[in-house]
């Protein structure tokens, strides 16, 4: 069984993964990473200069992050997922947050129509969840209503492992539960629901990363991406800190 290739959400170097982006990418090669994962660019000069950057670095990569509203316009969606597969990526991440049931139910027609156009293009369009799709509105969970109401052929899932946790749930419960719809994860790792911004290297905080890594290769999934949001150190140091920690798993 093929392994999933391990990346890093340039989230963690802030402002300097525009400023200085191949002196980033080298840490990140250095660290041992396959890939990265970015926001996703709209314009054909930044994806030629990302797409040089990487060659340079012998890095892949994995997938553009957006939020909703970017995919609420087609001409828009076609952009990214051109722009994902012009990076030789196949996944396109999308976020949102709602504060009505009817607004998520808004939320899936949008990802439906969103997910067929990156279909078309060739690019999976995953949602992303965070903590808040967990707390109740009305007696529901906002995250399993989305989910049953998105195409299972048109939206996949990249569930991210600590706000899985934050949310209340067990991650490798979450994942069992739709692992027919998860390619693409990230794992994160932090202090939990009572300081859910104190952000982590992997295997210091609080999740349990070694079961929900059990239930992820059950997916077989293509990527997967660590997302630590910031760090009070270097993030040189902290990408290397998460990226010996998933080797200890033996991933």
């Amino acid at each position: 069984m093929r392994q999933p290739q391990v990346a890093v959400q340039l989230i963690i170097y802030g402002d300097r993964a525009e400023t200085d982006l191949p002196a980033v990418l080298a840490e990140i090669a250095a660290a041992g990473y396959a890939g990265i994962e970015g926001g996703a660019p709209t314009g054909p000069d930044q994806v030629a200069r990302i797409r040089d950057t990487l060659e340079r670095s012998n890095l892949a990569y994995a997938g553009g992050h957006c939020g909703l509203d970017q995919v609420k316009d087609p001409s828009v969606v076609e952009t990214l997922a051109r722009s994902v597969k012009d990076l030789g990526g196949r996944f396109l991440l999308v976020s949102s947050h709602a504060d009505s049931l009817d607004r998520y139910r808004a939320a899936a027609r949008t990802l439906n129509q969103a997910g067929a156009l990156c279909r078309e293009a060739g690019v999976t369009l995953c949602y992303h969840n965070h903590n808040w799709e967990f707390h109740e509105i009305e007696g529901v969970q906002p995250i399993h209503l989305l989910i049953e109401q998105t195409d299972p052929q048109l939206v996949a899932l990249c569930p991210d492992v600590y706000w899985v946790h934050v949310g209340g749930e067990h991650p490798e419960q979450f994942i069992a539960r739709y692992r027919d719809r998860c390619p693409y994860f990230h794992f994160k790792d932090g202090l939990g629901p009572d300081q859910p911004r104190e952000f982590r290297p992997l295997g210091m905080g609080r999740v349990n990363l070694e079961r929900a890594l059990k239930a992820a290769l059950t997916c077989h999934p293509e990527w997967i991406t660590i997302e630590q949001d910031h760090t009070d150190g270097r993030p040189a140091e902290a990408i290397r800190t998460s990226r010996q920690y998933l080797r200890s798993l033996g991933l």
